[in-house]
């Protein structure tokens, strides 16, 4: 379908969702509706528009310190310890007096239920596309018991002092709803109940997604000035372009860089922030993939020209040479600094055994679009062609980003990764517990998201320790010295760190973009 074709479609289907002076119009990244059940697919903008707004987490993030990336603060559990006598249970207090959006009471008993949702596959609610988002990253959770009406204890398979962090993964939806629609979360979908800011009122498969502003929400403060939020997905950057300069949609998602200085000079808003995001490639080093080889990942993330890729997409983004941005705490002192030296990769290949004319045969996964992505596909163009003179001829697998969340949660080897060597993907750095996501032993895909099967023991020992302690000044220093380490031992090209570029409409007031990859709409107005 042409650009013009689709923005056509799009006009037609808008007619059902007129804007209002309190209705907020949003074009997301995403090719369909992420799921809208209390586990979103569609990587984290799944979670940013239909996983926060409606729904609370067990823990909430906090957005009002905008001037650092987002933390975390109590959501649905009000308070957590340890058990003095268990250092790996945890003890959670349970907010009272809330209500699903059906008008049921939000309790323990709930938060029982939902666990069993995702952990417990004889239960009836089990839901086994639910249960792999979630326990792919919050691997760690081992059991849980009811106290009373008030508490309820979680146990981790080992000491994990980032455990709370992990409980901004688990969302809760209505036990009752759930009972009311047939227990089929099928049926969920399209009548979902949460305990969020915005209620789902509507959902057109394919189409949109329409909220309306949960008045009696308890956290107060947080009462949404918008009576409505619809969502639309949008995968191609110029048919959300030609939304919003027709006025169909008030806000879109990465808006092509080449037009921003025309949509600036229209009167639009360019929202651009640094987030906890890499745009990385990662790596298989296992078995007869060439990144098997140190000097080859190491060569290869010498031979990329990063300041290039930044200007390919108009300064949206700004050069990596790690997971992490060199100015968080975490970055630590690496002995290995990436930037453009040709002349080094060309050394590191000729001593792995390769060159120009032995070149580093290597297939890539490629997303078309995604959370993150950015211009996935011009942007690997343009690294395939600098890389190739030194020595990297790279193949592309091009999938949808659905697709790539499945590989990444699949082992390296598994059918669903299609025996790719890579895999470029968009990944988040928002709590303390990344590394031991991507790089540790423990997190080997599919148990979490150590895709590549790369790990170290010294590694594995500090991330350990980390874990283990609760003095945040030595857990910074633990995590600095692995992320050195991981720097050095180049499981990643780490290529660059994505400014989350949004444009909005004039009309568009009260948006103050948090250093995260979700963010807080409440306080967004419409005039």
């Amino acid at each position: 379908m042409s650009s013009r074709a689709a923005v056509l479609v799009i006009a037609a289907a808008l007619l059902a969702t007129p804007a209002s002076a309190q209705t907020l119009r949003i074009a997301m990244t995403a090719a369909d509706i992420p799921t809208t059940t209390g586990v979103p697919n569609n990587g984290f903008e799944g979670y940013r528009f239909l996983g926060y707004p409606p729904y609370d987490a067990l823990v909430n993030w906090d957005f009002t310190h905008t001037d650092q990336p987002a933390t975390i603060k109590p959501g649905l559990f009000t308070e957590w310890r340890i058990d003095e006598k268990d250092p790996l249970r945890w003890i959670f207090t349970v907010r009272q007096g809330v209500k699903f959006h059906d008008g049921s009471d939000f309790n323990v008993d709930a938060v029982v239920w939902n666990l069993q949702r995702l952990y417990d596959d004889k239960s009836p609610q089990f839901d086994a596309q639910g249960s792999a988002i979630v326990r792919a990253a919050v691997s760690m959770l081992d059991k849980w018991q009811k106290i009373d009406d008030h508490e309820i204890a979680i146990s981790t398979k080992f000491p994990f002092s980032f455990f709370p962090y992990m409980m901004v993964r688990i969302l809760i939806a209505s036990p009752t709803q759930w009972d009311k629609v047939g227990k089929d979360w099928g049926a969920f979908a399209k009548a979902p109940s949460g305990t969020g800011p915005f209620k789902i009122t509507k959902v057109v498969p394919a189409q949109f997604v329409e909220m309306e502003r949960n008045e009696a929400y308890w956290d107060k403060t947080r009462i949404p000035k918008l009576q409505k939020l619809v969502l639309r997905p949008m995968a191609e950057a110029t048919t959300r372009l030609a939304a919003l300069r027709s006025g169909q949609v008030d806000w879109i998602e990465v808006p092509p860089p080449d037009a921003i200085e025309s949509l600036k000079a229209a009167g639009f808003q360019i929202s651009l922030k640094p987030y906890p995001h890499t745009w990385p490639y990662v790596l298989h080093v296992e078995g007869d993939s060439p990144f098997k080889d140190k000097r080859v990942r190491q060569a290869l993330n010498y031979a990329i020209d990063r300041d290039g890729i930044v200007k390919l997409i108009a300064g949206t983004a700004r050069p990596a040479a790690g997971l992490y941005a060199p100015e968080s705490p975490f970055f630590g002192n690496p002995t290995e600094h990436y930037k453009y030296d040709p002349e080094k990769a060309k050394a590191l290949l000729k001593e792995a055994g390769y060159g120009p004319g032995k070149p580093v045969k290597a297939k890539i996964m490629v997303s078309t679009s995604g959370s993150g992505q950015m211009l996935p596909l011009p942007m690997n163009e343009v690294i395939q062609q600098q890389v190739k003179p030194l020595g990297f001829d790279l193949d592309f697998d091009i999938v949808e980003w659905g697709a790539m969340l499945i590989a990444l949660r699949s082992a390296p080897s598994a059918p669903p990764s299609h025996g790719v060597d890579g895999i470029n993907i968009s990944l988040s750095w928002v709590d303390p517990a990344t590394m031991f996501r991507y790089y540790d032993s423990a997190s080997y895909a599919p148990t979490n998201f150590n895709w590549g099967h790369w790990s170290t023991p010294e590694v594995d020992k500090l991330l350990g320790e980390a874990q283990a302690t609760f003095d945040p000044v030595q857990q910074t220093k633990l995590l600095a010295e692995a992320h050195a380490k991981i720097v050095d031992d180049a499981p990643w090209v780490f290529i660059v760190h994505d400014l989350n570029p949004r444009a909005l409409s004039p009309k568009v007031k009260g948006f103050n973009p948090a250093q995260s990859w979700f963010q807080d709409f409440t306080q967004v107005t419409v005039e």
